[in-house]
């Protein structure tokens, strides 16, 4: 069984691709700007709200003032549209229940991470759920991750790293944990495998036999 597992949280646990479009739109025709469909934001999320906000904002777009309306609408989303995917919250309590010491890695800002998991996944009890704060490098970097083993009480290679995008794959890699993919979130199929996940996974049923050690990796 992995003893460890560090989830991000947008596309993997949480269903949130329409609450982050609806806030995104919003911001853009507030300011004037096109908006994009839910599939075009999905390409575009994963490396934190500003870089959301770069990659759905024109060029000459006022960033700071669209990342500032963005984390304002937000909020009042967040609950009606976003939702653990199915299978999710027995997972997590499969994954107690035999042991696993849980955290929360994302690169949505923390204060929203907080909320969304608060919310989600109240019966949970995740040692550590870290968003994206201020002077602290975002995945990919491993700082973050290689702490969060740390508080965990684990090696590294005693922790997996689970998420639905490259930047997760790569964190896990390069924090020396098992870097597992999910298909279920952002990311195609075979957008995942070109970045050489340890596993690659396509169910929530899939996700618990490998990290509770029903399936090998």
């Amino acid at each position: 069984m992995t003893e460890g597992v560090l989830f991000d949280l947008d596309g993997t646990l949480a269903d949130s691709l329409s609450t982050i479009a609806a806030a995104l739109n919003e911001t853009l025709a507030a300011a004037g700007y096109p908006t994009h469909t839910e599939a075009v934001v999905s390409t575009m999320v994963g490396d934190g709200a500003a870089t959301l906000i770069d990659r759905g904002a024109p060029p000459d777009a006022d960033r700071a003032a669209l990342l500032a309306d963005l984390k304002t609408r937000y909020a009042p989303h967040s609950f009606a549209l976003t939702k653990p995917f199915p299978g999710v919250v027995q997972l997590l309590r499969s994954l107690e229940a035999a042991g696993a010491r849980l955290a929360v890695l994302s690169n949505k800002p923390h204060a929203m991470t907080l909320l969304v998991v608060q919310r989600l996944f109240p019966d949970t009890k995740f040692v550590h759920v870290f968003g994206q704060r201020e002077g602290v490098p975002m995945k990919p970097d491993p700082t973050v991750a290689l702490q969060l083993a740390d508080a965990l009480g684990l090696q590294p290679s005693q922790c997996a790293m689970v998420g639905d995008s490259q930047v997760d794959i790569e964190t896990g890699r390069r924090a020396g944990m098992l870097a597992v993919g999910v298909t279920w979130g952002f990311r195609s199929r075979a957008e995942l495998s070109t970045a050489a996940p340890d596993v690659l996974v396509d169910t929530v049923a899939e996700l618990g036999g490998v990290l509770l050690g029903e399936r090998t990796a």
